[in-house]
């Protein structure tokens, strides 16, 4: 179920968790998206990229947890900029349901090209489908790819990266024929005095979830910086759902 209302609008400005490091390496982190009254869309599960081979008894505690608070937990699938294998992703989307009960995906390095719109399709649709047409699916891709994606899923990543960016991005013309809330926008280095123009740039742009961190990027990995809560995070959940005036 999408956190779009029938009518295409977005409850309200909330934090989709790119995925934190493991529940051992970052407890407060995980726990502070159950905290009540914290405006979490999702919160991204990847166990050792992607489900593991196993089952992990700490990750099953937290997305239990995350479940009781009313939190989506999405697994993590890597498409690999499309190279993936159609039966190893639904594989690991399978484990991700008999051992996480996720209510979603989020894929990773997804492709952005007119080309490969196809084989997502194809992806989506079935990954749909072992939910019963339920699964929440956010294409990762960091940037705005081309227009058909965006009836293959719930939400696309169309800004992934650092702030001296962010603050002068623009979206793309086809995002203004889409509801508000089907975009999300991550966004690394954001110093504590420009926290409202994010928000506000978010909101511009369309963007119903939302992940800012004064962290710098860097480090291993592309969510090396997401890993871990933002110094003033607290201050965003005080802002996000009060509204950001344009």
């Amino acid at each position: 179920m999408s956190h779009l209302t029938a009518t295409g609008a977005v409850r309200a400005l909330g934090v989709g968790a790119p995925g934190y490091a493991h529940p051992l390496l970052a407890p407060v982190e995980w726990a502070e998206l159950t905290r009540p009254g914290t405006p979490v869309h999702w919160a991204v599960l990847n166990v050792s990229d992607g489900p593991g081979s196993r089952p992990d008894p700490h990750c099953l505690e937290t997305a239990g947890r995350l479940r009781q608070a009313g939190v989506r937990v999405l697994g993590h699938l890597d498409l690999a900029h499309g190279s993936r294998p159609f039966g190893e992703l639904v594989s690991g989307a399978q484990r991700f349901l008999d051992w996480y009960r996720v209510g979603g995906f989020y894929l990773d390095r997804c492709p952005t090209d007119r080309t490969d719109l196809a084989g997502v399709r194809r992806v989506t649709a079935t990954l749909s489908a072992l939910l019963g047409g339920e699964a929440h699916l956010v294409l990762g891709q960091g940037g705005h790819p081309h227009p058909g994606y965006a009836e293959a899923a719930d939400q696309l990543v169309t800004f992934s990266g650092a702030w001296a960016d962010y603050r002068w991005s623009q979206a793309a013309d086809w995002t203004a024929d889409h509801p508000e809330g089907k975009f999300a926008h991550f966004v690394h280095g954001v110093p504590r005095t420009h926290l409202d123009e994010a928000l506000r740039i978010a909101r511009w742009q369309g963007a119903g979830t939302i992940f800012f961190t004064d962290r710098p990027g860097g480090g291993t990995g592309q969510n090396a910086p997401f890993h871990s809560l933002p110094g003033y995070w607290d201050e965003i959940v005080s802002r996000i759902g009060q509204g950001v005036s344009e």
